[in-house]
């Protein structure tokens, strides 16, 4: 007769448990984490090193304007890309508003720049980690290697305003790399998002919740970024010097970033994202969800002109009018059906009241 030992039990139970599915909601804190938003946050660190290495190579002559301006899109579109991704370390205080400077209702960027560079003729790299957020991040780089009335490719400019631009280089590849270095390790926040309970989140849903909390914020955040310029809160005049990015006319691209990491949090790497939250019980609300996702894409890549072309006629202002509306769907569906689907409460929004 078959006996069970001590032993084989023990090695059941392991066994059982090692084939025993994760909770929903931690299986999807964990692929998102690993899949979606530490790879993100490499990225970006790794686009601001390069930046911080291309102000140096420009200033020295060995890179010329056209490549400078490339590194900086570069870090631009990873740091557009991470916009649906700001929990954690980058979440709290002002250091989002250190990255970049928008809206820029006054032209503060460029009166701050040429302020700090009267005052600090020679200045250094702590002149510039001292000042204010308006000249420590992107919309400062970019005023200095597009703007029309500066021309970094002639000698004397280059002289009095390569120091802002290197030392901003180098500011932005010091904090980049300090919130990827709290991302990782035992204690970092990827581990807090796949082990529960731990200091910040008591179980995995608490987890997913500030995920979805985060990119609906940056939904209702693309809406802002394409409906200020549109004229959305100014009774329908256009404001194309309101855009995000309008020195470097890389508004639209920037958009089509943050929409894709969005949808990416939406569909997971491996059909492993919040979609897979819903069930086979919510199937309608998810179609809906992909065809909202779709539109919205289809719609942003069918402008083949800048920004501010678009705005300066009817029918690129109503091509640019559906995309707020697409967006607007979007971000309402998540705002609305998704959060109660998935049994998460929203609360604040951090564009409420702009």
């Amino acid at each position: 007769m078959f006996r069970t030992t001590p032993l084989l039990l023990v090695l059941t139970g392991l066994l059982l448990g090692a084939c025993t599915p994760k909770e929903p909601h931690l299986q999807t804190s964990i692929a998102l984490s690993d899949g979606v938003l530490l790879p993100a946050y490499g990225a970006w660190t790794e686009a601001d090193r390069q930046l911080a290495a291309s102000a140096l190579a420009f200033c020295a002559g060995n890179e010329d304007l056209q490549q400078a301006r490339q590194s900086f899109l570069a870090a631009q579109g990873s740091w557009a890309a991470l916009q649906p991704l700001l929990i954690g370390p980058l979440a709290g205080g002002n250091l989002a508003w250190q990255v970049q400077f928008w809206p820029d209702k006054k032209n503060l960027v460029a009166r701050q720049v040429e302020s700090l560079l009267q005052q600090k003729p020679e200045l250094t790299q702590d002149d510039l980690d001292q000042a204010s957020v308006v000249v420590q991040g992107l919309s400062a780089y970019e005023y200095l290697l597009f703007d029309a009335g500066l021309n970094l490719a002639d000698a004397t400019q280059r002289q009095r305003y390569c120091p802002l631009l290197i030392a901003v280089g180098k500011h932005q590849q010091t904090l980049s790399a300090e919130i990827h270095q709290q991302w990782q390790g035992e204690a970092g926040m990827a581990a807090q998002l796949k082990k529960f309970p731990n200091s910040r989140y008591a179980e995995a849903k608490e987890a997913v919740a500030d995920i979805l909390r985060a990119e609906v914020d940056a939904l209702d955040g693309l809406k802002k970024k394409l409906g200020t310029p549109l004229g959305r809160q100014s009774k329908g005049v256009p404001q194309p010097l309101q855009a995000e990015a309008w020195r470097s006319q890389s508004t639209l691209a920037n958009l089509a970033a943050s929409l894709a990491t969005a949808e990416r949090l939406w569909l997971g790497v491996k059909q492993d994202g919040l979609r897979n939250l819903l069930g086979s019980e919510r199937d309608e609300l998810a179609q809906r969800l992909d065809q909202a996702f779709g539109d919205s894409r289809e719609r942003l890549a069918a402008l083949q002109r800048p920004l501010d072309q678009l705005l300066a006629d009817k029918a690129g202002r109503d091509q640019l009018g559906a995309l707020y509306d697409s967006l607007d769907r979007l971000h309402r569906l998540h705002e609305r059906e998704l959060a109660k689907a998935l049994g998460i409460q929203l609360g604040f929004n951090a564009h409420d009241g702009d």
